[in-house]
């Protein structure tokens, strides 16, 4: 088959507490070569650190702060973000983007949030990986005036229709994270991705999050990325080992990581 890469997932939540080693040799046993973590908050950053430390072999992490724990006190939080973004550990600015989903309170503090940490990527060269839930063309509007020639990134979770995929990949050197939700019944995904094929689409899980069919309502874990990776093969009617091959290749480039 090849080996996988899980282009996000927060193994490093409580939810793993009792069993992370367990769940991290079931992912090197499926083939889960590698999982990059996505940081929330300054709350969780000590965990993100910890897993990456346990695991070094296994796991990448990416810093930023995630728009649901975007506040009145978001500058503070950046500047702790920022902090640890510096120590040079990482390979991607994110979580980041923007939630209209749960609360748009913090609207223009989230977008605010947004474009300074577009700013970091840039000047580190770094790639982002955005969270954009019921804000897929508000994220297009920021990105439309901060993308610049080199500015890389994914967006994390896609789930939208063929023109969102279009105006995604618009970006040049921007991928679209397919997850979980491609094995779902009535998704709709499948027939986007069917049109889209493997060249700019990179495997995430969202562990423990959005766990896929048929384990659907039970928690997600790294190893599922397999899941994923044979639905991808199925819609795009390739072979495992090729959605292995292309997708693993995307994540390498976008994470920058040596052959």
């Amino acid at each position: 088959m090849g080996i996988l890469i899980d282009s996000h997932a927060h193994m490093y939540v409580s939810d793993f507490d009792i069993d992370i080693d367990a769940c991290m040799q079931r992912a090197a046993d499926a083939g889960v070569a590698l999982t990059a973590l996505p940081n929330i908050d300054s709350g969780s950053i000590e965990r993100v650190r910890k897993l990456m430390d346990t695991y070094p072999k296994q796991t990448i992490g990416m810093m930023g702060l995630h728009p649901c724990s975007v506040k009145s006190n978001f500058q503070e939080e950046l500047s702790i973000i920022k902090a640890e973004l510096d120590s040079g550990k990482y390979h991607a600015v994110g979580e980041i983007g923007i939630d209209l989903y749960w609360d748009k309170t913090y609207f223009q503090e989230q977008v605010e949030a947004f474009r300074m940490q577009i700013g970091w990527a840039r000047e580190m060269d770094l790639p982002i990986a955005i969270h954009a839930r019921d804000s897929f063309n508000e994220i297009c509007e920021v990105l439309d005036e901060e993308y610049t020639a080199g500015l890389t990134g994914v967006f994390h979770c896609f789930t939208g229709s063929i023109k969102d995929a279009e105006r995604a990949l618009a970006y040049d050197g921007f991928y679209l994270g397919i997850g979980g939700v491609a094995t779902f019944k009535n998704s709709g995904l499948g027939d986007v991705l069917g049109q889209i094929g493997l060249s700019r689409l990179v495997l995430e899980t969202d562990a423990p999050y959005l766990t896929p069919s048929p384990f659907r309502g039970k928690r997600n874990e790294t190893a599922y990325t397999v899941l994923v990776a044979e639905k991808l093969a199925e819609i795009t009617n390739t072979s495992l080992k090729d959605v292995a091959e292309k997708s693993t290749a995307n994540a390498r480039k976008l994470f920058k990581l040596n052959a």
